[in-house]
């Protein structure tokens, strides 16, 4: 009986461990992304682009049981040639750009800084 018991202990040291160290690394790899997009952002240079406004969409995350919902929000850009990039914005600037405007957009890598509406008489 004493051998079942310690043998019982020690698949579930084992398992303990496993799932410990796959949600530890999950974390760490987070974690590294997050930095490296961070550090990628920054080195990069700032870009200022005609741009016309074509998509706006939303992300909504959590919200279950006792846990708050976040939203993302996002708008896609397309440029001259048809080239288009969705960049992540604040609530206000979602609220203030409308799909079809027109005007240049200011990034810095994935980072969205400004949208300067151009106003067509």
């Amino acid at each position: 009986m004493g051998s079942s018991f310690f043998m019982e202990f020690q698949s579930f040291n084992m398992i303990f461990f496993i799932v410990f160290g796959l949600i530890a690394i999950v974390i760490i790899t987070g974690i590294v992304k997050t930095i490296g997009a961070g550090l990628s952002n920054h080195a990069a240079e700032q870009v200022q682009r005609s741009c016309k406004v074509v998509d706006k969409r939303t992300r909504v995350r959590g919200g279950s049981g006792d846990f708050s919902a976040s939203t993302d929000y996002y708008i896609t850009f397309e440029f001259e040639g048809g080239e288009r990039k969705e960049l992540k914005v604040k609530s206000t600037d979602f609220g203030m750009i409308v799909i079809g405007d027109r005007g240049e957009v200011h990034y810095k890598g994935t980072r969205f800084l400004e949208f300067v509406r151009v106003v067509e008489a």
